[in-house]
């Protein structure tokens, strides 16, 4: 049969995958699984291809972001937090802030929640949706995407309103994919599935490439659906240091490493080169793990989901 007539082999590597999808100026959403998940290597070839003036996008990035805003990457960050969830202070973001270092990047505060039903909008294809939340807070002050409103039912009811958010592109890592994109993922869900349905294109980093009859025998874990996605790239271990529930388990070591490291410029600067520049791809950063932590951060206890029938 014809490629025309069957799903597109989307499997590309991810300097391909991230030549091909991205450019300066787009906006990214990363980091939609919240604490696991996390496309850190899809992030880290975002830097060593120099993007420029990103707009990016997430509930909770963790360190990514603050690794993208400073190799110089980002001129906005929308989001909910920017940190070190382990540590605290994100040191890069903090000097971009307060130091203009290496340059000043916007911010537009959201709560997790607000933020959420903003790609919950633009994923259901509405112009905003209501919230109940943030009335009375500086973030409805100050975020012109949030507005107080009263209810059309009831007029003495009000309510703050989320404009709907559409990124150029959602960055997902899910535990396995087959080559078309579709993607199981489990454990911590986030807005995963609504930051594939929101943005314009999706680009999903898998631990494992798998048969298509493996995602199609257990449909209802299939979190992004292959026509939803542009461009499929197979790295194990694409989120280390955050988890990848029944993968690999976070490395708590390497978030107090990067935090050590990164307290001044030069120390993320040293950082940036011996993580990012001087490996080419996610197999040398594996090298550099090394075997005995990834070992380590394997997962030492099985824990299956019951035998599900999708008979008829």
């Amino acid at each position: 049969m014809e490629e025309s007539m069957t799903a597109k082999n989307k499997l590309m590597s991810m300097s391909e995958a991230i030549s091909e999808l991205t450019s300066d100026e787009m906006s990214i959403v990363m980091g939609s699984g919240m604490e696991q998940n996390i496309p850190f290597s899809a992030g880290h070839e975002l830097i060593r291809q120099k993007r420029r003036n990103l707009h990016l996008v997430g509930p909770i990035s963790d360190i990514l972001f603050d690794q993208l805003i400073g190799a110089g990457c980002v001129s906005k960050v929308s989001a909910a937090w920017v940190g070190n969830v382990m540590m605290g202070s994100a040191y890069n973001f903090r000097r971009s802030i307060e130091q203009g270092i290496p340059h000043k990047v916007e911010v537009t505060d959201y709560s997790n929640f607000a933020i959420a039903c903003a790609l919950h909008a633009a994923a259901l294809g509405v112009p905003y949706l209501p919230m109940r939340s943030l009335l009375g807070t500086d973030i409805l002050k100050n975020n012109p995407n949030l507005i107080e409103i009263e209810s059309p039912f009831d007029t003495s009811e009000k309510l703050s309103a989320v404009k709907a958010l559409c990124p150029d592109l959602a960055i997902i890592h899910a535990q396995r994919a087959d080559c078309h994109g579709s993607a199981h993922i489990w454990g911590g869900l986030g807005v995963v599935a609504d930051s594939a349905k929101a943005s314009k294109r999706t680009l999903i980093l898998a631990d494992e490439i798998v048969e298509t009859e493996v995602i199609e025998s257990d449909p209802n874990r299939t979190v992004v659906p292959g026509f939803l996605v542009d461009a499929v790239v197979c790295e194990p271990y694409a989120a280390h240091p955050s988890p990848s529930q029944g993968k690999y388990n976070r490395d708590h070591h390497h978030y107090t490493e990067y935090h050590a490291d990164t307290k001044d410029r030069e120390g993320f600067l040293n950082w940036l080169e011996r993580w990012v520049f001087e490996v080419p791809d996610r197999a040398g950063y594996r090298r550099l793990l090394g075997d005995a932590r990834l070992l380590e951060l394997s997962v030492r206890d099985t824990a299956l989901a019951a035998e599900t029938d999708f008979g008829y």
